[in-house]
């Protein structure tokens, strides 16, 4: 009595161990699914534990996305993550838009938003910092290269970022709205 089935543990270990397997193989599938739509895959990830996982996915498009893009990639990846097996245990999968904050992860996104206000954390200190606020000036080979608002103009190699996203003007956002 209260003793929890050994299944149980090996199953927890397995999943937790497999983590990285399991969002490498569903963020080839999502990529696949979304640019037969159309649309970017921004991010993919496998959050919680055995009990309670969550698969969140999320979509761009030029001009964003709509509600009947989420539930289409929602849909087509649920039917091809079933399919497979992939995820040994019940989950929740969630499709939506990146948001304003958009994360930006590869050298592509930093491209792409040159000229847009972002926020970059380091993994280690740079000139005796880690966050970063500014506008992208662009990527020079590995190196992206942000206008910071107290350090001025410097060079963040791609590997030594932390997290990084698109950080919103509220007031532009409400003018561009009108």
């Amino acid at each position: 009595m209260g003793l929890a089935p050994t299944f149980y543990f090996a199953r927890k270990r397995l999943i937790e161990m497999d983590k990285l397997g399991i969002e490498a193989k569903a963020s080839d599938m999502a990529r696949g699914i979304a640019e037969e739509k159309g649309l970017e895959l921004v991010d993919l990830q496998l959050i919680g534990s055995a009990k309670n996982l969550t698969l969140r996915v999320f979509i761009d498009k030029k001009g964003g996305v709509s509600i009947d893009d989420c539930a289409s990639v929602s849909r087509l990846l649920s039917e091809q993550l079933d399919a497979d097996d992939l995820i040994p245990a019940a989950y929740v999968l969630e499709v939506s838009s990146p948001g304003l904050d958009r994360p930006l992860k590869s050298i592509g996104d930093f491209e792409k938003f040159k000229g847009c206000p972002a926020k970059i954390r380091t993994h280690k200190p740079i000139e005796g910092q880690r966050n970063f606020s500014g506008t992208l000036m662009g990527v020079d080979g590995d190196k992206i290269l942000i206008d910071d608002k107290t350090t001025g103009v410097l060079g963040i190699d791609h590997s030594d970022i932390a997290k990084a996203n698109l950080e919103v003007d509220m007031q532009a956002e409400l003018k561009r709205q009108r």
